[in-house]
């Protein structure tokens, strides 16, 4: 996939996820102005239905008032008797004795007069003792009209019940009526361009994993094609030595030893060559597949270290490079795999060597407390940026080198080395700074 391909998928990505959102913002738009249309128009409707019910009601009451006063010859002034307490409660004054017989006779007619077809509950109540002395709930039927319920002992009214009680007030409640409530209350609290954000930050988070999975999978191609090429071009340049060494050994006369000693060596070098190149992509790739068991041993750090330096000083002969060694470390023996652990520290010394661009000098320390090994591999090559740092131990991965295109290898080399010590329980950590060199820092379990 090129970058083209990549830019073309993340565009046509984004101008989907803001036409989705914008289709979303318009439709909401529009629901929500239909919708504040409908409830402007039911709140009307309301408004007008309760407003009528109350004027009927207070018709009503006010009539029952006035048959009252009627017939009671002390009966009291009717300018502000009724009150409304709610939508579906009213109250009305009164300073005499009440059959209740007699008030739910006139509640029931004047309600039916008004159109007033509702259960209504009545009740008498006395304000010295600010208590009821009686309530009864009477329903409404289209064929029997009101009729006392049949299930309560309260609801039993008869004319000749005794009654001697004075009432002050009684009152009628409407159950199947709404009080009113505060519509600014009972709207939604959650905006419904809330949940508009909610999907489009889940729309955008998975666009987005989705582009990072696109870029690292390119990057990992990249990176696969680059390893490819490498690993052709390190194969081919030992092949092609050996094959032309082996040629002159042919061509070469029988007296002429030297030449046949000096091809031979040449093959001998290419061919460990091409077999260590070999075997490092094998060792990556049984770590990949968890094939490689690691045969843990006590290992004498300072003899490993020794032994290093002789190995390197010897093939790098001329070539001006100086390895100091530091030996600080009280403990000088730490449990790990021999082989692995060795590869470990050839691989950072000949990264050290090949990423500079004067004569190297590689420092090794190693210190200890009383968990931890401590080696310290400090070189004065061309260092790595902050990016470069953060990917170093990834496969394949190479650090750029501008110019400098004689730096062989596969990318495998750090990866390795993670992958190793990682597998001893330790960890790595790197310091670098651009021109001046790089500190790999080892710590390993004692």
């Amino acid at each position: 996939m090129n970058r083209k391909t990549v830019n073309a998928v993340i565009i046509l990505g984004v101008i989907s996820v803001i036409s989705i959102l914008l289709v979303q913002i318009v439709w909401i738009k529009q629901t929500a102005s239909m919708q504040e249309v409908n409830i402007a128009i039911q709140e009307k409707e309301d408004s007008l239905n309760n407003i009528h019910f109350s004027e009927q009601t207070h018709i009503a009451l006010r009539n029952v008032l006035e048959n009252i006063s009627t017939v009671k010859a002390d009966s009291s002034d009717l300018y502000g008797a009724v009150k409304q307490i709610n939508a579906n409660y009213f109250s009305v004054d009164i300073n005499e004795e009440l059959h209740p017989y007699y008030l739910e006779n006139l509640l029931k007619r004047e309600f039916y007069s008004q159109n007033i077809h509702q259960n209504f509950q009545y009740g008498i109540y006395d304000c010295f003792t600010d208590s009821i002395v009686f309530g009864n709930l009477i329903r409404y039927t289209e064929d029997e009209q009101f009729t006392q319920t049949p299930d309560s002992l309260t609801s039993i009214t008869s004319e000749s019940m005794k009654w001697k009680k004075d009432g002050h007030y009684f009152t009628v409640y409407f159950p199947n009526i709404e009080p009113e409530l505060d519509i600014n209350n009972s709207k939604s609290s959650i905006s419904p361009y809330m949940f508009v954000f909610i999907i489009g930050a889940l729309v955008l988070l998975f666009f987005g994993y989705t582009v990072m999975v696109i870029l690292k999978q390119k990057k990992l191609s990249d990176v696969k094609t680059d390893f490819i090429n490498n690993m052709t071009h390190e194969l081919k340049t030992p092949i092609s030595t050996i094959g032309l060494s082996s040629e002159m050994i042919l061509r070469s006369a029988p007296n002429e030893r030297d030449k046949v000693e000096k091809y031979a060596s040449i093959i001998f070098k290419e061919n460990k060559r091409l077999e260590n190149q070999v075997e490092r992509v094998l060792n990556v790739a049984k770590l990949d597949k968890n094939k490689i068991t690691l045969s843990k041993e006590n290992l004498n750090i300072n003899e490993l270290l020794d032994e290093v330096k002789d190995n390197f000083d010897f093939s790098q002969d001329g070539k001006g490079l100086t390895i100091i060694l530091n030996k600080n470390a009280v403990t000088k023996t730490i449990k790990v795999d021999p082989v692995h652990f060795s590869n470990v520290v050839y691989n950072l010394i000949d990264n050290a060597i090949k990423y500079c661009d004067k004569e190297p000098h590689i420092v090794i320390s190693t210190r200890n407390d009383k968990r931890y090994f401590f080696i310290e591999f400090e070189d004065n090559g061309i260092g790595m940026k902050r990016d470069d740092i953060k990917m170093i131990f990834d496969k394949f991965y190479r650090v750029p080198t501008g110019n400098l295109h004689d730096v062989k290898g596969f990318g495998l080399g750090l990866y390795y080395v993670k992958l190793i010590i990682e597998e001893h329980d330790g960890s790595i950590q790197v310091k670098s700074t651009v021109g001046k060199g790089t500190t790999f820092s080892i710590r390993i379990p004692i």
